[in-house]
């Protein structure tokens, strides 16, 4: 990568809000990169014109970010492969005069789960709550990483049968074998004990709304990891249930510095240096940015 300087950003709508400009320019500034991040606040009506406009203006690579990851896909050059079993692009990097897309998600929340938990996916039996986007990307990346078997479960059980196939089919071309199902809401309730990992894929317990909890924690297995991809707050109200009922609890942060680092390997070619990262972004936090 030269050190000639280059722009690199955030799309979405809203974006004001992204923690992501401050990550990657620490990064930057860490491995003394002359670049630039910038937030771009792209209405979806503006989506087309601003992908045209990456390769006009000359930057180099973009995240994306609601509501854009599954629109993008169609006005990239190329996507890998598992991106689009996902349905979903996060990461988006010219070369060549070339888009390239790729999801960073999946990839990003297994590290970060294995690093802070050791847990060990293959002797797991892990539950999904959610059956959005983000869930998709998780779950594809846990049956890469040999998960025992996961089950789904989603307040619209249509939507967590539909995730189900999806991953069904997934799993048979990949020659994988993990085992998938789904749950009703109150037979995951009822079946808790049953599972080593939780993981909470929804918006609910996000700020403002911090008091929210997606699902009772009543009876879980001692040692369990209960897992919430929400970065803010830091320990949503579903985490602060879980360990008072003896889990290990795994927030959202490290996802967010991981598929973040991802990203910028994929930017720089340079290997990202997380620690800064995490520092920059758990500081902003802990001042109340959002």
């Amino acid at each position: 990568m030269t050190n000639q300087p280059l722009l690199f950003g955030v799309i979405g709508h809203p974006v004001a809000h992204s923690l992501s400009p401050i990550m990657h320019q620490a990064a930057f500034n860490t491995l003394g990169l002359p670049h630039h991040y910038h937030a771009f606040d792209v209405a979806p009506e503006n989506l087309k014109d601003a992908i045209r406009g990456i390769k006009t203006l000359g930057i180099k690579g973009v995240n994306v970010t609601i509501p854009h990851k599954e629109n993008v896909i169609p006005l990239l050059d190329e996507v890998d492969p598992e991106a689009r079993t996902i349905g979903a692009v996060n990461t988006v990097v010219e070369r060549d005069g070339m888009l390239y897309g790729y999801n960073t998600d999946g990839e990003g929340y297994v590290r970060s789960l294995i690093e802070e938990t050791g847990i060990q996916l293959n002797q797991t039996d892990a539950v999904m709550i959610g059956a959005g986007g983000a869930a998709k990307a998780i779950s594809v990346y846990l049956l890469k990483h040999g998960i025992r078997s996961l089950t789904i479960i989603n307040r619209t059980y249509t939507k967590a049968h539909t995730l189900a196939k999806q991953l069904t089919v997934y799993a048979e071309e990949q020659d994988l074998s993990t085992d998938i199902t789904v749950l009703d809401w109150e037979e995951a309730v009822v079946k808790q004990y049953s599972f080593q990992l939780f993981v909470q894929t929804t918006p609910i317990g996000m700020w403002p709304n911090i008091d929210q909890t997606p699902l009772t924690i009543s009876n879980i297995q001692p040692g369990a990891v209960v897992s919430d991809i929400i970065y803010n707050p830091l320990e949503t109200a579903f985490l602060h249930e879980a360990q008072r009922a003896g889990a290990t609890i795994h927030s959202g942060l490290g996802m967010f510095i991981h598929q973040g680092a991802l990203a910028f390997e994929y930017f720089t070619s340079h290997k990202a240096p997380i620690d800064k990262m995490k520092s920059m972004v758990l500081n902003r936090l802990q001042q109340g940015g959002t």
